[in-house]
């Protein structure tokens, strides 16, 4: 003990106490690692004793390079089904890439070579791929209300372009046009793509961890491009060197494709309220009394079509214009009946419309859903519409919506915006 003292202590003046270093070993998975505190107080990690046998060293070390910190526990649910069909998706994204480019080539009459390779991308991409970059990129709130259905469409819309490539071998008089196309396509899906990656990546953090989850998500997309582009290599050198092969392999590769985006989405638990995760937490909730939280909705979203009404949540259609849905005799009945309420609605024969102010959160939007929900029950019963239908509607909801909103954010959903990319209303309406 002496020695170990003699050893580990620094001298000091004989005044003061001696300073030992703070350290410590921990031993998991049959890895012991020193830790301790240096001088300027970084933390230093040193690794004693390692037994494991190689195939979990290599194992373990994919996983800190290509998974968060903290994998599993550090995520939500579904997030490696999500990353097992990202890494397939980029693969054969990028395998289609190198067989468009190569098309290109030879329909320009051009010797597949990088140099020339280069050139025609820029040409290409400096053009009809920023147009089409500038038309989708002003449909953001769309994409926030919708991140998945948009998510698929940027890939559906890169494997069109893509397509258009392919098949340019067969008519190179109009090369330029279906290039240009073709690149416009791929410009849109590049917007789409980027602009959806980020709610989606937010979904999953669970410990504050986004930029975690976004580097890594990143390092996979890379690894998997480049295993991607080398396969696409190997078949256009080979079973790929005519057209009519590649018009064999790449539709095979473009539908694996689109099947991992949507099995992608499908494992996302977006935990934002829009307007079809609403409607289906309202009906769950007076269906059953059931309080479905993100991880619950995911298999059951609409990816395609995502504006459909749902009858046990009211019919409820929301994002239309003031002036579209609520006639101007109407509007102060209403303002009377919800009155400091953030939402008005109107029912109609088919549906019941909700147009929302511009400062409304999720638990506004979920209110008035609720209200519109509650209406139509008492509207099947009675078989009318009128203002007291509304304002009975009202008063249930009011009843049970502090319970049911706790119950909602303890689920974990994000109730303080709503996201439904619509039109909302910033006027003074008086009474």
């Amino acid at each position: 003990m002496n020695l170990l003292k003699k050893i580990t202590m620094q001298k000091k003046e004989p005044d003061e106490p001696p300073e030992v270093p703070v350290y410590w070993i921990e031993i998991s998975d049959s890895v012991s690692k020193r830790y301790q505190f240096e001088p300027d107080g970084h933390l230093s990690v040193t690794v004693v004793n390692d037994s494991r046998p190689a195939v979990q060293k290599v194992a373990d070390s994919f996983l800190n390079k290509f998974f968060p910190s903290g994998y599993p526990y550090s995520v939500n649910e579904g997030y490696l089904r999500y990353t097992q069909f990202r890494a397939l998706q980029h693969f054969t994204s990028a395998a289609l890439s190198v067989l468009s480019t190569q098309s290109l080539l030879f329909a320009a009459g051009l010797r597949p070579t990088p140099a020339q390779s280069t050139v025609v991308s820029w040409i290409l991409k400096d053009g009809m791929q920023h147009v089409g970059k500038l038309v989708c990129s002003n449909l953001g709130a769309r994409m926030d209300s919708e991140p998945k259905c948009w998510r698929i469409l940027a890939d559906i819309l890169y494997d069109l372009g893509t397509g258009l490539e392919v098949l340019s071998p067969l008519c190179p008089h109009l090369f330029l046009e279906m290039a240009g196309l073709g690149n416009f396509a791929k410009g849109m899906a590049v917007v789409a793509a980027r602009a959806t990656r980020l709610p989606i990546y937010s979904s999953f953090a669970k410990e504050g961890n986004l930029s975690d989850l976004f580097a890594k998500g990143e390092a996979i997309s890379t690894l998997f491009n480049v295993v991607g582009m080398g396969v696409g290599i190997q078949l256009a050198s080979t079973i790929c060197s005519t057209t009519q092969g590649k018009l064999i392999v790449g539709p095979f590769l473009s539908v694996i494709h689109v099947y991992s985006v949507v099995e992608e989405m499908r494992a996302t638990p977006i935990n934002t309220l829009n307007p079809q995760r609403t409607a289906m937490i309202v009906a769950d909730f007076l269906k059953a009394g059931k309080f479905s939280g993100p991880a619950d909705l995911r298999y059951r979203e609409d990816l395609l079509f995502p504006g459909r009404l749902i009858k046990d949540a009211g019919n409820v259609k929301v994002g239309r214009s003031l002036h579209k849905v609520i006639k101007p005799s109407k509007l102060d009945e209403l303002k009377q009946i919800f009155h400091d309420e953030k939402f008005l609605l109107s029912p109609g024969h088919k549906w019941i419309d909700m147009v929302l102010e511009h400062n409304a959160s999720g638990e506004d939007a979920l209110r008035g859903w609720l209200v519109a929900a509650y209406a139509a029950e008492l509207e099947r019963s009675n078989h009318e519409h009128s203002a007291s239908v509304l304002e009975a509607a009202y008063e249930k909801m009011n009843d049970v919506f502090t319970p049911f909103i706790s119950e909602l954010q303890a689920k974990g959903w994000h109730t303080d915006r709503f996201l439904d990319g619509g039109s909302r209303f910033a006027m003074a309406l008086s009474i």
